[in-house]
């Protein structure tokens, strides 16, 4: 099987306030339907709002994101399915769940060092 990343940039879900909670419920319904189909690895949101930095490869530590990012990573779902079809599949339930588009991609294959 393949670990594919699912995910959607902050700030792009088209709910209200007031719809939050049901988006939620449909979210996790989604969490739970991948878990029940055992393709689920991992699930997160990102809250910009909590304490968050930028490590430099020269160890130097900058608050937050980088000043020029326009679009940031607000969840992400990690699925490990036999093709990219499959994936696709799931983004579609979690778009749909989320209510905002989602990116796929495959991680590269992984290797023991």
């Amino acid at each position: 099987m393949t670990h594919y990343l699912i995910s959607f940039d902050d700030g792009t879900m088209d709910a209200t306030e007031e719809e939050l909670p049901a988006v939620a419920e449909a979210g996790h319904a989604v969490i739970q339907e991948a878990k029940d189909a055992g393709v689920f690895v991992f699930s997160g949101g990102l809250d910009y709002r909590q304490k968050h930095a930028t490590v430099g490869r020269d160890g130097v530590v900058t608050d937050g994101p980088y000043p020029e990012s326009k679009e940031l990573l607000g969840g992400v779902l990690i699925v490990d399915v036999p093709t990219f079809d499959d994936a696709l599949k799931w983004a579609a339930k979690t778009a749909a769940a989320c209510r905002c588009p989602q990116d796929v991609r495959e991680f590269f294959p992984f290797r023991r060092f």
